[in-house]
Formats: structure tokens, sequence, C-alpha cells
């Protein structure tokens, strides 16, 4: 009799999870939010005009919310990895954000800032996490900033790499590219 449940029991189980993932709502950022990460910009170097923080502080937000809709994000990210990796979902894992960021960045004219691709447990199939880092000229590289929207999909993740509690981060030279190279 047990074994009859189980059985009836287990797809339909699969099933109510496979569908289970919750939908992210793309909510605008505060002013306080965008704030908080043009001060943390500015920490780069204090030459660099307040308005080009607070440019790329709210380009940063908006381009999360673009990415958020197009991915269509599901929470938590590691649900929205396995719709990726089992085809239900196209895109949404941590290189998608940080690639699509990064191109987006590198593509405009931010003539105070550098970007980058980092990337911590990099091989380790289970743990690997990438991410886009902002610098400023001469700036040590615990010093840039990481930007990381799939870390809780549809809010923007912000912080000094030596500050992230979370991972040590690699800087991924290989995989950059300059524009018109």
């Amino acid at each position: 009799m047990h074994t009859s449940f189980f059985r009836l029991s287990l797809p339909a189980l699969l099933c109510a999870f496979l569908l289970s993932g919750c939908a992210v709502k793309v909510a605008s950022p505060s002013m306080k939010r965008i704030e908080a990460l043009s001060s943390l910009l500015m920490t780069l170097d204090s030459t660099i005009p307040k308005e080009a923080t607070i440019q790329l502080a709210k380009e940063m937000f908006k381009e999360t919310q673009i990415l958020t809709k197009a991915f269509e994000m599901t929470s938590p990210p590691q649900y929205h990895n396995f719709l990726v990796s089992v085809g239900l979902k196209k895109r949404g894992l941590c290189y998608h954000w940080a690639d699509a960021l990064y191109i987006h960045f590198i593509s405009r004219h931010y003539h105070f800032f550098s970007f980058h691709l980092m990337g911590a447990h990099i091989g380790e199939y289970w743990r690997e996490h990438n991410v886009m880092a902002v610098a400023a000229k001469d700036t040590p590289m615990q010093e840039w900033i990481i930007v990381d929207p799939w870390r809780e999909p549809g809010k923007l993740y912000f912080s000094k790499v030596k500050d992230d509690p979370k991972y040590r981060w690699r800087h991924r030279v290989s995989r950059e590219f300059q524009k018109g190279r």
C-alpha cells in the first residue's frame, strides 16, 4: 500500500515542484538604494563627479530590471538555474547576468569607470558564481564594486570585493573583451 502511494505521489510532487517557482516582481529601486550605490561608486576615486556615479547607479538598476524581465526570472535563483538546465528557461544563470551587464556597460561611454568580470569557485559546477565589477583607474581589485543581480533576482546586490561575506572573487580577465577588439 505504501509503495503504490509513493509511486502515485512522486510524479505529482515532481510536477508541483516544477511548477511552483515564484516569478520575480520587478520593483523600481528607491532613491535611497540608488544613492547608496552612488556613494559606494564615489569611493573608487574621489575625483569622480557625483553626477557620474548617480547616472551609473540609475542605469545599473534600470538594466537589472530589464534583464529580470528578459530572463523571466523565478526565485530562488537556484530554482531558476534548474529550469535553465532542463531547458524550460533559456537564460538567467549568473554568468548570463554578468555577461549581459558587462556587454551593456562596456558599450556605454563611462569615462570614469571600467567594467570587469569576476568569478568565485571557478570550475566547481555547483558553487561557481559570476558577477560584473566596477573599477576606476588604478583602483586595487579588492576595492572594486561587485554588482550581482542574480543573488536575489530583481534586487541588485552590490558591495566592495573585499566586503562581500559570501564569496572570494577572482578577476576573470580571459573572459573579458573590449569594444572594437
